[in-house]
């Protein structure tokens, strides 16, 4: 259920994407590793907690998110949709190589002593990490989704979202606000790492991991439907979490993505999706 919380903020940035733009990013795992090495970075530099490591991990993946969009997606969107998927299934390789080039594929962690300790609520024992890492999912998946619906940055998005040059007929320029839901979607990803580095060992290919379930969400709650991620996040750490305490760790994947097959063949627009007739 806790880890749920940050597989909702990590969806929630994967949908937005698909949402706006109608573009599948599959690089956004590598966003995740690249706030989690940012928190490494951070602590390991100036020993610094999770109190500046997760808002510079914010700071630093909004703004990579930024130049991500004006350096490639800006010109791959005008392409094919198999172009859109090419690059960023490379700008994944790119960022991952990178990272092993930097760092080695060496496992690293933070000491466990940073978010020490277990909280006792209701008869169950809860590590402070995992519990700080939920609320503060939660939190930001909220403010994201109130950003959306009801700011006038979110209006502008659904705008573009709706029709690029009808919303630049309005006097909204499209590629700023497409931007902008880049360094977003970017910036949620990397506060999903360094959370996730606070009780979680860090690795250049790790970020995968977290994005597949990402996918799961997206897809049990609805492609391009943020409320639907934030309801399925929840869904995918219980079914993952039940599954290995009532049977064995070793199927808890397992029925995640069960889970993720039986969705696609029942009802593949998603819990909160629209059905391809719009219905």
């Amino acid at each position: 259920m806790l880890l749920g919380a940050v597989y909702a903020l990590i969806s929630v940035g994967l949908t937005l994407i698909w949402g706006m733009m109608n573009v599948l990013n599959f690089a956004h795992g590598e966003f995740v590793t690249l706030g989690m090495f940012t928190a490494f970075l951070a602590f390991s530099f100036w020993h610094t907690g999770p109190l500046v490591f997760i808002p510079l991990a914010a700071i630093v993946l909004f703004v990579i998110g930024q130049v991500v969009y004006y350096a490639l997606i800006r010109d791959v969107m005008r392409g094919p949709m198999f172009a859109q998927v090419l690059a960023t299934f490379g700008l994944l390789l790119f960022i991952r190589y990178m990272l092993f080039w930097i760092f080695s594929p060496n496992y690293r962690t933070l000491p466990s002593t940073l978010l020490g300790g277990t909280a006792h609520i209701d008869g169950l024992y809860v590590s402070y990490p995992k519990l700080i890492a939920a609320l503060v999912a939660i939190a930001l998946t909220a403010a994201v989704y109130y950003l959306l619906v009801r700011t006038q940055i979110g209006s502008q998005m659904l705008a573009v979202a709706e029709d690029r040059e009808a919303a630049r007929l309005m006097g909204i320029d499209p590629d700023r606000v497409q931007a902008l839901a880049w360094g977003i979607s970017a910036a949620c990803a990397g506060v999903a790492g360094a959370l996730l580095a606070t009780f979680y060992y860090i690795s250049p290919e790790v970020g995968g991991t977290f994005v597949l379930f990402a996918f799961v969400a997206v897809t049990l709650g609805g492609f391009g439907s943020v409320p639907g991620a934030m309801l399925a996040g929840p869904i995918i750490g219980v079914v993952q979490v039940a599954t290995g305490y009532y049977t064995s760790p070793q199927f808890a994947e397992i029925a995640v993505f069960t889970l993720f097959i039986l969705v696609l063949w029942l009802r593949p627009q998603g819990l909160l999706g629209r059905s391809i007739g719009g219905t």
